[in-house]
């Protein structure tokens, strides 16, 4: 992974935002026949809702304060802190779901194979696990991923109609808008917050932090959330977890 060292905060954002203005030119059509290509029906097998097959759910703010009002211990830090300032501080793009400690690493409301709160479930499981995001490829050709795990879980539905396809597009659409958008934010805020306060991110500081975290220690960090930085302490760690022991759809199995 390129450390966010070796890129200057001004080239990260112009990036974001180009990847934003691909993604609201890419062909609604498209999508929604990809769609119909795929007809994907959920088993309720229980497995995407795991740390074991994606490493976290992502929250937006709107899932979060969701969240507030359904069990407010349900969510963390997102896992793998973007920066570290000079001073050791950590920053965080935003939070995820709590993860139960079982061996699957299930999610905090998965309670059998079954979701206690489906009807409220969050942005990222309601279109999972179709998306729209820029994938590497060949140098000047742009690619699409646009399902995880293809092949291996789900069946075949064949009572899905096209409509149900433009419905489930546009919430694909919006669902990659408003990450891309809730990224870029974070990027701007953090720029304007280290050029106020005369800081940078400092790739050395940022290995002893996660060192010191990984020995067992919580880590004092800054969260965004609701355009402002959000002070906030790590969880302690789990064997073989990463700071803020969660599971986006954003830095999930993409495969």
């Amino acid at each position: 992974m390129t450390s966010a060292e070796e890129i200057p905060l001004p080239y990260r954002i112009i990036a974001l935002m180009q990847e934003r203005n691909r993604l609201f030119t890419y062909p609604l059509e498209q999508i929604a026949s990809d769609i119909w290509s795929a007809r994907f029906r959920c088993t309720c097998c229980g497995a995407c809702c795991t740390r074991s097959v994606n490493n976290h759910i992502f929250l937006l703010d709107r899932d979060v304060d969701t969240l507030k009002k359904i069990d407010p211990a349900a969510y963390v830090p997102a896992p793998d802190p973007e920066f570290c300032d000079q001073y050791g501080m950590v920053y965080v793009s935003g939070y995820a779901l709590r993860m139960k400690n079982d061996k699957a690493g299930s999610c905090w409301f998965l309670d059998g194979c079954r979701c206690r709160i489906y009807d409220r479930r969050f942005s990222a499981c309601r279109i999972y696990p179709h998306m729209l995001r820029r994938s590497a490829g060949v140098p000047g050709h742009i690619t699409w991923k646009q399902f995880a795990r293809k092949g291996r879980h789900g069946e075949r539905n064949p009572e899905l109609t096209y409509d149900d396809c433009l419905i489930l597009a546009r919430e694909i659409k919006e669902y990659e808008n408003a990450y891309l958008t809730h990224q870029i934010a974070f990027h701007e805020v953090i720029h304007e917050f280290f050029t106020v306060n005369n800081l940078h991110h400092d790739q050395k500081m940022y290995r002893k932090r996660m060192q010191h975290y990984e020995r067992g220690h919580r880590l004092e960090m800054k969260v965004y959330y609701d355009g402002r930085l959000e002070d906030c302490m790590s969880e302690k760690p789990e064997n073989g977890s990463k700071p803020a022991s969660a599971l986006p759809f954003a830095g999930t199995d993409r495969e």
